[in-house]
């Protein structure tokens, strides 16, 4: 895609680093506007400590717009510890509200005036697409309105030269992710939690009274909440404004329910956009449905409207990264602008931190609603993106039982099984696989406890209804074990020969990798392996070669975010009290790296970077101070394995002993409630999306292999990505490149240490075409 990339002050090859990018005499101002969203606070907490550690003055717009219009006390400087503490707390704390002021050309003047006073020139937005919108318009007429305070005297003429340029960078904080251009608008995953915590709660109640729940979560115009809850918790039926049911759902939808009862499923589950429509774009409501369940099927059906309760509540650990990372990216993007760069918006593709023009993303984001109000249903879920495409085609795939004589029959076996330790949001795949592959006509096959339950021969057929409500289960129901096949590889070849089993999906960690790769080198003696063969990655650790995110390690990074929550708490109580937890992932610093962002740890020790006494000695020092300000706590992350001898003990010891006199310590071994607890809904979500593509991925394989009439088949096994990137140390499990390693500055920097930052991936104003153009069938 290169001649979508307009060069933009820096020519990616060349290595640009942090320290050579100065704020020195700039002033950035930081506001929320418009509906709140958890995380919102961990972005102004990034975009304040980003700005200060460039030199830059940063100063709070309190209550949006409005405290940009009435000037005083609302727009306040902010200082480091200003934001300490914030990261954990949902809404925002510097309030936010709806301003009718501003949208006069009166009221832009006031705020033009209030921040020429303050010589803010740099506005960092985070709101809305009308929000955004606003700050646009506000950029345009800038010259303008600076040419009006000029004539009524209110500025001078060298002010208004001084103050000419402003630059605008917005970030998308909304829970309903409306907002093209980015995968992920920030609150979106948190409400999402809060979602999943009710569905949760609801079902234990609906099994026990066999009732029908009718659930209204938020999304005006967008219907991702509703699209993706439904995922997570296998809804019997979503309704979404994307999509209107086609004429004649009624009878469909009661039919479907009705099936699902006889299947001995004691509830039902239907989620239903607030902006549900139907093909005449009349509404649907959470009471017509009610009424159509009572009145067709005579089911006991409650309604539930969860309201403001998406809003709040502490923001989710990928929350937390998302507005964190942002706002580190949005500081350099106003760092790096001159005059003529249009405003943009920092958002997420995948794994990395992109800029986009913001009006490009404004613009595509109206095209939804024009394509939904001429009833262009498709083109509108095109042009929300490829994530919320993959997840309707992932729904569509799952939701839709077939009647046998519906189903394609391919007479070909597949087992899956569970290896290694167990991961949250294992059980989602394993239904996932399950349901596509039954859809695919195959006939599944559930291996317990791993390639020890296979050479046993603990392999039974598992239908379509034994999976119902896995979605929500922790832990592994198949059963795991770390056992590896090679010495049972024999016994494995003759049970493969006895079930006929034609594929292999197998789902776990480091395990299930070799594993896959013995199975693979004993091809050659036994014919029975050379079948299709495919790994799902799913472990704490995510430590997986060829794999960016494993199934388990957002659940496992939610347990350790809450806990340390906890913890700084307790230590605010007590003052001067610095904590070392101690976090799982084998030799892989992912948990420790990426939750040390999530809780604002001071530091994080990993084995991928290593450290000496000199490092330990300078971060008691760097404690010794902060002890002297406000915030007199600490909080220090250690990777299990990160050094033999520097123990999460001794590290306890060492900072109690330097530390006496100034700050007392406690040590906390979270050990293994990081792989308990119900998987978040981000795991459930992915383990459904990946395994459904791995399956898909099986049934290609053995078509081709069908139509060829070979014998059998030799093909390579995948890992969900198909390229493999094979393993630097065998002994430690390290995948040779983790792009996470590059958050650990943005940990450092956030925690006020100085340090190298290498920020030559950003810098490159992208054009939102090339997500359009990008390959939807990427996950």
């Amino acid at each position: 895609h290169a001649h979508d990339v307009v060069p933009f002050l820096i020519m990616p090859d060349n290595k640009k680093f942090i320290e050579n990018l100065s704020g020195t005499g700039k002033c950035i101002g930081v506001l929320t506007s418009g509906g709140d969203a958890q995380g919102m606070n961990a972005a102004v907490r990034a975009v304040v400590r980003m700005g200060i550690y460039v030199g830059a003055k940063v100063y709070f717009i309190h209550e949006g717009y409005q405290g940009m219009v009435d000037g005083g006390d609302n727009i306040k400087e902010a200082s480091w510890e200003s934001v300490s503490s914030m990261l954990q707390v949902g809404g925002t704390v510097i309030g936010s509200a709806r301003c009718k002021d501003f949208r006069t050309h009166e009221g832009r003047l006031r705020a033009a005036l209030n921040l020429v006073q303050r010589g803010i020139t740099n506005l960092c937005v985070i709101g809305g697409d009308g929000s955004l919108t606003g700050a646009n318009l506000f950029r345009e007429e800038w010259s303008g309105l600076l040419d009006e305070l000029v004539q009524s005297g209110e500025i001078s003429e060298e002010a208004s030269q001084i103050h000419s340029a402003l630059h605008i960078v917005g970030m998308v904080g909304s829970i309903d992710n409306d907002f093209c251009g980015t995968d992920m608008t920030i609150g979106t995953d948190s409400a999402l939690h809060r979602i999943i915590e009710v569905v949760d709660a609801i079902m234990t109640t609906a099994q026990s009274h066999q009732r029908t729940f009718v659930l209204e979560v938020m999304g005006r115009h967008c219907g991702y909440l509703a699209l993706v809850s439904a995922l997570a918790c296998g809804a019997d039926w979503v309704l979404i404004p994307e999509m209107p049911p086609k004429d004649g759902w009624e009878e469909q939808m009661c039919n479907k329910l009705s099936e699902n009862r006889a299947d001995k499923k004691r509830l039902n589950i239907i989620i239903v956009a607030e902006g549900a429509i139907d093909q005449s774009n009349k509404p649907i409501t959470t009471e017509l449905i009610k009424d159509l369940v009572v009145r067709c099927l005579g089911f006991d059906t409650r309604v539930t409207i969860l309201g403001h309760v998406q809003r709040g509540g502490t923001p989710s650990a990928f929350d937390r990264i998302l507005a964190s990372r942002m706002g580190v990216e949005a500081v350099l993007a106003l760092l790096e602008a001159s005059p003529g760069t249009p405003a943009c918006v920092v958002s997420l593709c995948g794994n990395q931190a992109v800029r986009l023009p913001l009006m490009e993303c404004v613009q595509m984001t109206q095209e939804v609603q024009k394509a939904m109000d001429e009833k262009r249903f498709e083109d509108a879920v095109r042009l929300r993106g490829r994530s919320f495409e993959n997840n309707l085609n992932t729904y569509k795939l799952l939701s839709h039982r077939k009647i046998d004589s519906e189903l394609p029959h391919s007479s070909f076996n597949v087992a899956v099984l569970n290896v290694g330790a167990p991961a949250a949001g294992m059980n989602a795949a394993v239904r996932s696989a399950v349901r596509v592959g039954i859809t695919e006509g195959h006939t599944m096959f559930a291996v317990s406890d791993g390639f020890e339950g296979f050479c046993k021969g603990q392999i039974k057929e598992i239908k379509w209804g034994d999976v119902g409500g896995w979605t929500g289960q922790g832990g592994s129901l198949l059963g795991t074990k770390r056992t590896l096949p090679a010495k049972h590889i024999d016994k494995i070849a003759e049970q493969m020969r006895i079930h006929n089993i034609n594929a292999l999906l197998v789902i776990g960690g480091f395990e299930a990798y070799l594993g896959l790769m013995e199975l693979q080198a004993a091809r050659s003696k036994h014919a029975e392996f050379c079948v299709p063969m495919v790994m799902v990655p799913a472990t704490v650790s995510n430590n997986i070669p060829g794999s960016d995110l494993s199934i388990g390690a957002d659940t496992a990074l939610n347990a350790i975010t809450d806990t340390c929550d906890r913890i700084k708490q307790s230590a605010s109580g007590t003052k001067r009290r610095v904590f070392i937890i101690e976090t799982m992932g084998g030799y892989c610093g992912y948990l420790a790296t990426v939750g040390a962002l999530a809780a604002g740890a001071d530091a994080a020790y990993i084995y991928e970077e290593p450290f000496d006494i000199r490092d330990l000695q300078s971060n008691v020092e760097h404690l010794t101070e902060k002890m002297k300000t406000s915030i007199q706590r600490g909080l220090v992350l250690r990777n299990e394995n990160c050094s033999e001898n520097y123990t999460t003990d001794f590290i306890y010891q060492l900072y109690s002993e330097e530390g006496k006199g100034v700050f007392d310590c406690r040590k906390n071994v979270l050990g293994h409630m990081q792989q308990g607890g119900a998987p978040s809904p981000f795991d459930r979500n992915f383990g459904t999306k990946i395994a459904a593509k791995a399956m898909q991925w099986i049934s290609k394989k053995l078509k081709e292999f069908y139509r060829t009439g070979k014998e059998k088949l030799d093909v390579v096994w995948d890992c969900v990505k198909s390229e493999l990137i094979f393993v630097r140390q065998k002994t430690h499990r390290i995948p040779k490149e983790q792009w996470w390693l590059r958050l650990r500055p943005l940990m450092k920097i956030l925690a006020k240490y100085k340090t190298s930052y290498d920020v030559s991936d950003s810098g490159q104003l992208e054009h939102i075409v090339r997500l359009r153009a990008k390959d939807i069938s990427a996950i």
